[in-house]
C-alpha cells in the first residue's frame, strides 16, 4: 500500500479505539449517576419515615391530651406508612423501609400516605392518629 492508505487506516483504527473508550466511560458515568439518585432516594424517604417516627414519640412521651400535627410530603413521589404496634413500614417504588417506635404500642393499624395532614393524639386509650 501506498502512504495515504497506511495513515488512513491508522486513523481509523485510532478512532475505533478511542470510541472503545468513550463508551466505557459513559457506561460508568451513566452507573454513577443511576447509583446516585438512588441513594437520594433512599436517604430522603428515610429521612421521611425518621420525622414521623420522631413525631409519634414525641406525643407518646408527653401527658394525655398532647397532639401534634404531621404534613407528610407530596414532592417525593407517592409512598404509604404503614403504622403497626411499635413499627412503622413505609412502601415506596416497590421498595420498604421500617423503622421502630421504642416504648410505643399503637393499639389500630394505621395507613398513612402521602401529601395528607394528620392529627398524632395521645389519649387514654393510646396513641390516636386521625
Amino acid at each position: 500500500m501506498d502512504n495515504k492508505g497506511f495513515i488512513s487506516i491508522e486513523y481509523l483504527f485510532s478512532l475505533f479505539i478511542v470510541i472503545i473508550i468513550a463508551c466505557g466511560i459513559l457506561f460508568y458515568a451513566s452507573e454513577s449517576i443511576s447509583s446516585s439518585l438512588n441513594i437520594e432516594s433512599s436517604v430522603t424517604h428515610r429521612l421521611i419515615l425518621d420525622d414521623v417516627a420522631n413525631v409519634i414519640s414525641q406525643v407518646n412521651s408527653n401527658g394525655i391530651g398532647y397532639s401534634k400535627y404531621l404534613k407528610l410530603p407530596s414532592d417525593k413521589g407517592y409512598f404509604e406508612i404503614t403504622v403497626d404496634r411499635n413499627k412503622l413500614t413505609m412502601e415506596y417504588d416497590d421498595r420498604k423501609g421500617e423503622s421502630l417506635l421504642p416504648l410505643v404500642d399503637v393499639e389500630t393499624k394505621y395507613k398513612l400516605t402521602s401529601g395528607r395532614s394528620y392529627v398524632i393524639t395521645k389519649t387514654s386509650d393510646g396513641i390516636v392518629i386521625t
